[in-house]
């Protein structure tokens, strides 16, 4: 049977061990992490020497207390350069140089002592006083360190002021009786072996140390919920069953009812979110180096601003929700610049105005003033304001005085600025969390980075709100256009009939195109009206086929009052195409209007009109002053371009072109300066009645 003793130290070699090999494949050539890694080794030898020992009989061997002062000097060593940390670039001052070259003195003369034959009595002073030395060293890494690091080092300085601690109950009980009690040796091994988690915690929360091992929060929280709970079972069950040893005639009842209470508040307790809560932080606090899984937090993130964990459509909710979460607040209200649909806005004295709230109720309607204390203070200092620290410490948020509306909001806990590009577009008030917790700089640090991303958000949703409207009101403008540039054309015509009004009012012929000319004009005005009413940029259109020849030959007629005079010329054969008889004259008046507005009266306008390739070819060429190719390329068929001043609106030959491209054709342009001009209309061929074929049925077939 293995000695206790074997047993103990066996077990203390292997814990360091594995935590020297963890230690080794994350080092990263840092002299803390080397002097840690060189403890554990030594560690390791000095606990596989003393447990071969153990198995021998405990023989007297100097390699054991030569190996256990080494051991010590170790840890000196990694402990004296805690005191001067790797973050100070400076070196050593002389009072730690001292201080360490003091200690190592000391363990070399036990050294020599111990090899020159020193009694018993000295060999066991000697490590009574390394035991000293050792915790004074703790208890100085422990009290020169900032209050905010303590939580990094407190489970090492507990681990490694252990083993100190029992060196020191062990030795000063050998140095009164004269002799080391060997159940007191024996039970070393495990108090040493007990150090090892508390040592790989504190390296855990130091990278520094070059340790870095991931443990997920989840497995931790959930491990230790479901031990909890065991745990809780187990002492319920205890108790329940002392209730029926004990209780007498009602002892089996008394333990149903006492079981199924436990069970039901374990059940409460598993389903209240303010207990978990209270947990996570907990577990952040005492079992991590940050207080965050930041991967977990930022896909979180990303999923509720997507609309992910809901399903729903992405609104400004989301974002509210998607900060609320990180600090587990259930509610949350936001407030935006009034007029700043993104980040380059130029309106900086705009007011903050109530955008969206997430779980509030609608009695919330206050808009926060541009010029009151809460806004300047956000823009100037664009810090998290936490109202339970302003309510204690106002001084630390000088020049800050909180509106009224604020103090009075129930619930309210954070104000987080919302910064996209330097600039505060708005900000965010988060309610009380389900549990107590204290905002540190490492949730400040997150809340205003994903308060940024947040702020990039709500800016997205509010510029594609405005560019809805933009488009909605681009819609009416173009419609608008088109509408005043067929006036136009229409107010033209009544003028003419209007000025030769009375020289021809007499002439029947005249009163008869006359009244023709309002009534074509009345028909007009009415589908523009109509077209208004439908809001829509397109009018109504009824499509028929046409003839060409004959078509053109009645725009010529309306043209031959005007030099110079337009001259058709068409192939003869019958020219047919499907569209509307109105819109398609309209684009053959205005070509023509246009060459005869370009060309002098003593020049010349041709129209050709033939067909090619299925398709129907109409050329207007003149003998005008003509464009270049960059006047052509880059202004001819954009609108609200005119080479005419006031009397053009610079939309007939653009609103001509889409005409001919909603029938399937197109319009080219050849023209030189000086030169002239050479229109060319493609348009396809309708069929003969009888052959025309669907759309839908083509698609069918």
């Amino acid at each position: 049977m293995l000695d206790i003793g074997v047993i103990s130290y066996s077990a203390a070699a292997l814990l360091f061990i594995v935590l020297s090999l963890l230690l080794l494949t994350s080092w990263r050539g840092r002299l803390q992490g080397a002097l840690l890694v060189g403890a554990c080794i030594v560690t390791v030898v000095w606990a596989m020497i003393v447990a071969y020992h153990a198995a021998l009989g405990y023989p007297a061997s100097f390699f054991v207390s030569a190996l256990e002062i080494i051991r010590n000097a170790v840890w000196f060593t990694f402990l004296i350069r805690l005191l001067h940390p790797a973050e100070i670039a400076a070196p050593m001052s002389a009072r730690l140089k001292t201080l360490a070259a003091l200690v190592l003195g000391i363990c070399v003369l036990l050294l020599i002592l111990l090899y020159g034959g020193g009694s018993a009595y000295i060999n066991i002073l000697g490590h009574v006083f390394l035991s000293i030395i050792g915790l004074g060293l703790v208890e100085q890494v422990y009290r020169n360190t900032i209050p905010e690091r303590r939580w990094a080092l407190k489970f090492l300085c507990l681990g490694i002021g252990g083993m100190f601690a029992y060196d020191l109950f062990l030795y000063s009980d050998a140095l009164l009786l004269q002799r080391v009690n060997i159940d007191l040796w024996n039970a070393r091994g495990i108090i040493t072996a007990l150090a090892v988690p508390l040592i790989a915690l504190s390296a855990a929360r130091n990278p520094q140390w070059s340790l870095d091992v991931f443990v997920s929060r989840g497995i931790v929280f959930h491990t230790a919920a479901l031990m909890g709970a065991g745990l809780y079972l187990l002492i319920m069950a205890a108790a329940g069953y002392y209730i029926r040893i004990y209780g007498g005639t009602w002892g089996t009842a008394a333990q149903a009812i006492f079981l199924f209470g436990a069970a039901v508040i374990l059940l409460m307790a598993v389903a209240s979110g303010q207990v978990r809560a209270r947990f996570k932080v907990f577990f952040n606090k005492h079992f991590f180096s940050h207080k965050y899984d930041y991967r977990e937090e930022w896909l979180r993130f990303i999923r509720t601003l997507a609309g992910g964990e809901t399903g729903a459509t992405p609104t400004q909710e989301s974002a509210i929700q998607a900060l609320a979460q990180i600090v587990d607040s259930p509610a949350g209200i936001v407030w935006w610049r009034q007029g700043v649909a993104g980040a380059f806005h130029h309106h900086e004295r705009s007011a903050f105005a109530l955008l969206a709230r997430w779980n509030v109720g609608q009695n919330i309607t206050v808009d926060e003033i541009e010029h009151g204390s809460l806004a300047t203070f956000l823009d100037s200092r664009q810090w998290i304001i936490d109202l339970e620290q302003y309510a204690e410490k106002p001084d630390f948020y000088t020049g800050l005085d909180l509106p009224q509306w604020l103090r009075e909001l129930p619930q309210a806990w954070l104000v987080i600025p919302l910064l996209l590009h330097q600039r505060v577009l708005g900000f965010m008030v988060l309610m009380q969390p389900r549990a107590f917790r204290v905002i540190n700089w490492e949730d400040r640090d997150l809340l205003k980075t994903a308060g940024c991303q947040a702020a990039s958000y709500i800016a997205q949703i509010e510029t594609t709100k405005a560019l809805v409207h933009a488009h909605q009101f681009e819609a009416f403008n173009r419609l608008s256009a088109f509408v005043v540039h067929d006036l136009k054309n229409l107010v033209a015509q009544l003028a003419l009939v209007v000025s030769n009004a009375a020289k021809h009012k007499n002439n029947p012929a005249f009163m008869e195109d006359a009244i023709n000319t309002v009534e074509n004009a009345t028909l007009k005005m009415n589908r523009l009206l109509a077209q208004l009413r439908a809001g829509s940029v397109r009018p109504h259109t009824v499509s028929q086929l046409l003839d060409l020849d004959a078509l053109l030959r009645e725009v010529v007629a309306t043209r031959m009052h005007v030099k110079p005079i337009p001259e058709l010329q068409c192939s003869g054969a019958r020219i047919r195409v499907q569209a509307d008889r109105d819109r398609l004259a309209a684009v053959f008046g205005h070509i023509i209007q246009n060459a005869q507005d370009a060309t002098p009266a003593e020049g010349y306008v041709k129209i050709r009109l033939d067909s090619a390739g299925g398709q129907a070819v109409l050329e207007v060429e003149d003998s005008g002053h003509g464009m270049d190719a960059t006047f052509i390329r880059e202004r001819l068929f954009r609108p609200f371009q005119t080479t005419k001043g006031n009397a053009g609106m610079g939309i007939g030959v653009y609103q001509s072109r889409e005409i001919v491209r909603e029938l399937g054709g197109d319009v080219s342009v050849v023209s030189a300066p000086s030169k002239g001009t050479l229109f060319r209309v493609k348009i396809p061929l309708g069929m003969e009645e009888g052959v025309e074929i669907s759309m839908d049925q083509e698609l069918n077939q």
